[in-house]
């Protein structure tokens, strides 16, 4: 008996790895992306935490704390960027900061975007999708075509 016919492309979940020193905005982080059922987010503590655990999973995108102890955002991004295994990987910032250095300072360390704090746990996962998909479109990857 032969298969049906596949009507449509069976997509992955996009897998999100982010970071953020405080232990509050990880919980809301949390429960807000974890509402989106295409999402499969981790998060750690610290930039640290992401350079050890990037090494050891398979991250569609990092979402990053701008502002954070030891290494901050902006040098982990440096480090990501720098690294050939994780080059490829788009990074958006996540920060209080609004004017347009810190943007550019973002942009400069290798981000695809940035999205502001205090943010809406309603639509925060709405709004990382459209600025993954304006800067760099690696979002509804077919099953396969991940990286890896």
């Amino acid at each position: 008996m032969e298969a049906p016919p596949v009507t449509s492309v069976e997509m992955l979940p996009m897998r999100l790895l982010c970071a953020d020193d405080e232990e509050d905005i990880r919980a809301i982080l949390d429960l807000a992306l974890g509402l989106d059922p295409t999402l499969e987010v981790e998060i750690v503590p610290s930039g640290v935490a992401v350079l050890e655990r990037v090494t050891s999973g398979t991250f569609d995108a990092i979402l990053l704390d701008a502002m954070m102890p030891g290494l901050d955002g902006y040098e982990t991004c440096r480090r990501l960027k720098a690294d050939p295994a994780t080059a490829h990987l788009p990074v958006v910032f996540l920060t209080a900061k609004t004017l347009r250095e810190e943007r550019q300072r973002a942009a400069d360390a290798g981000a695809t975007g940035c999205l502001t704090k205090p943010f809406n746990p309603m639509t925060i996962a709405a709004e990382l999708r459209a600025a993954l998909d304006r800067g760099s479109g690696i979002l509804d990857r077919a099953r396969g075509e991940r990286p890896g």
